[in-house]
């Protein structure tokens, strides 16, 4: 019980993203007097989550509607600068959290706030491939951490290990870069295999007057982040993206900035990961669904001089998480994946993310008797379809980081080329400072992996042509209990591809043997 009691203070004395940790108290998805909704309650039922005390002013939804027209309503009673409500739950994963703690070399022991522990581990989840190795040991030993975990009988299990050299450093060196996605993307590219094995960068792309960057420490943030291509999966190749927000901590560290994670809640994924708004830290290294343990990742930081424009984006995304939670808002791979799902979100706030438009209309329409007839499969002529007339900034994570990341560029450079709505305003006129970060890929067993692909072209390149030499992770179903599921839910709307698929039905049925009568009876005339 000591360590419990201790836990619960010590994991919740820092921020949570733009929001005092004193405002939450731990506990599960299974506590009964939560203001989240019983949908999102059910998905955390065993996890650690960190929920808004009693009177905190939680954030809600408008049911009957979509995300779009719920944000479209609440931002215009939301004026830019407004304060915004909390978050129903993050998921915090454990209740107590080590700081500059150091890793002995044989990674039996653990040293942080004067105490010398035994260290071990949560259990690898079976499913997952791979796991903490002595490649682990060797990198995390030499550095300052935070490890987040739990104590029992005098040892530390950890749950999330955290460099705490991965920094926004005041000394970041000056890299000023073409503001467009072509500029976005060199750096992504710049070093082998996406930089997985290269050191943890920091560069500062801009500042609005010199010195600026160097005053970080509790200034508000608004950040895109994009995860790389996986080295043994090869239906990640595509990558992945969330929206962040919060506080820089002392001394530059983002482990407690909020990251907003989109993912599918109808698979159980093999890593463990969870849907949700979580601390940065145990996003990218949580020792099973952590992304930095299987793949670099990417950052574009904005500094702001004051937290009106991440505060807004934040609440945003809080509703869509209602929506979400609900199956109100459904998660698809080609039509509303990570990247679809938070472009709605900066849309529907006035953030006019250039298209990028379909990859093909013209393929699409022709994807579909191709399956049907050669692969005879009407699923994957749906698939086919719905991923070639996508608009490729909400399909791609790697698209979606780019024109995010050069659109910040061009608000801080006066190079919009548009009128700015007040969100693009209020960002342009907060801009402090830009950086890129590029976080490597942690060292275990897993195969290490590479950039993003950022077209479809790209991303066939490198998948093996052969099916069967394809590396692919199958997962169970989570069925969403139906007890669950609101009366006020509307039906999942029509996918383009179905439209497709009716119209080429029709046209098989209808449209081609008049064609051939047409053109039997012109040759019969002739």
């Amino acid at each position: 019980m000591p360590d419990t009691i201790r836990s619960s203070i010590s994991s919740l004395e820092s921020c949570i993203g733009l929001f005092a940790g004193r405002d939450f108290r731990l506990a599960t998805g299974r506590c009964t007097d939560c203001a989240a909704i019983p949908q999102a309650l059910w998905y955390f039922a065993d996890e650690t989550i960190a929920a808004p005390r009693a009177g905190r002013p939680v954030a809600g939804f408008t049911p009957g509607v979509t995300l779009s027209q719920d944000l479209e309503r609440w931002a215009a009673t939301h004026p830019v600068g407004s304060a915004i409500d909390e978050p129903p739950l993050v998921w915090i994963g454990s209740p107590e959290v080590l700081r500059a703690a150091r890793l002995s070399a044989d990674g039996r022991f653990i040293d942080a706030a004067g105490q010398h522990r035994a260290f071990a581990l949560v259990p690898k989840l079976p499913l997952n491939r791979s796991y903490y190795d002595d490649s682990s040991i060797a990198f995390l030993c030499s550095r300052p951490l935070s490890v987040r975990g739990h104590a029992s009988d005098g040892t530390f299990i950890a749950r999330t290990i955290w460099p705490e050299d991965f920094r926004l450093k005041n000394s970041a060196a000056p890299l000023p870069i073409e503001a467009s996605p072509r500029g976005i993307r060199a750096l992504v590219r710049a070093e082998r295999r996406g930089g997985a094995q290269s050191p943890f960068a920091a560069r500062l792309l801009w500042e609005r007057s010199p010195g600026n960057a160097s005053r970080c420490e509790n200034a508000p943030v608004f950040a895109v982040m994009l995860n790389g291509a996986q080295g043994d999966d090869d239906e990640a190749h595509g990558g992945h993206f969330a929206l962040v927000t919060g506080r820089v901590g002392p001394e530059g560290a983002m482990g407690d900035l909020l990251a907003n994670n989109f993912y599918s809640l109808d698979l159980v994924s093999e890593k463990g990961i969870l849907a949700s708004m979580l601390p940065l830290d145990n996003y990218l290294a949580d020792l099973n669904s952590g992304q930095a343990w299987y793949r670099p990742s990417y950052l574009v930081v904005a500094l702001l001089r004051d937290e009106a424009a991440a505060s807004r984006i934040q609440g945003a995304l809080e509703r869509a998480y209602n929506h979400f939670y609900r199956h109100q808002l459904l998660y698809q791979h080609a039509t509303m994946n990570c990247a679809g799902v938070s472009i709605d979100v900066l849309r529907a706030l006035g953030w006019r993310v250039p298209s990028r438009g379909a990859t093909s209309w013209v393929a699409a329409a022709l994807s579909v008797p191709y399956f049907v007839l050669r692969k005879r499969n009407l699923r994957m002529a749906g698939e086919a379809f719905d991923y070639l007339t996508e608009d490729q900034t909400r399909l791609f994570p790697a698209a979606a980081f780019e024109e995010v990341g050069a659109d910040l560029l061009r608000m801080a450079t006066g190079a919009l080329g548009r009128a700015p709505t007040p969100l693009e305003a209020t960002l342009a006129r907060d801009l402090e400072a830009i950086f890129f970060l590029r976080v490597p890929q942690l060292p275990s067993s897993r195969a290490w992996g590479d950039y993003p692909a950022v077209s479809a072209r790209e991303y066939h390149a490198r998948v093996p042509s052969d099916p069967a030499k394809r590396q692919i992770i199958p997962v169970p179903e989570r069925p969403f209990p139906e007890h669950l599921r609101d009366p006020d839910v509307p039906a999942a709307p029509r996918r383009r591809s179905e439209v497709a698929v009716a119209m080429w039905a029709a046209l098989s049925v209808v449209g081609i043997p008049w064609l051939v009568w047409r053109w039997w009876r012109s040759r019969a005339a002739a």
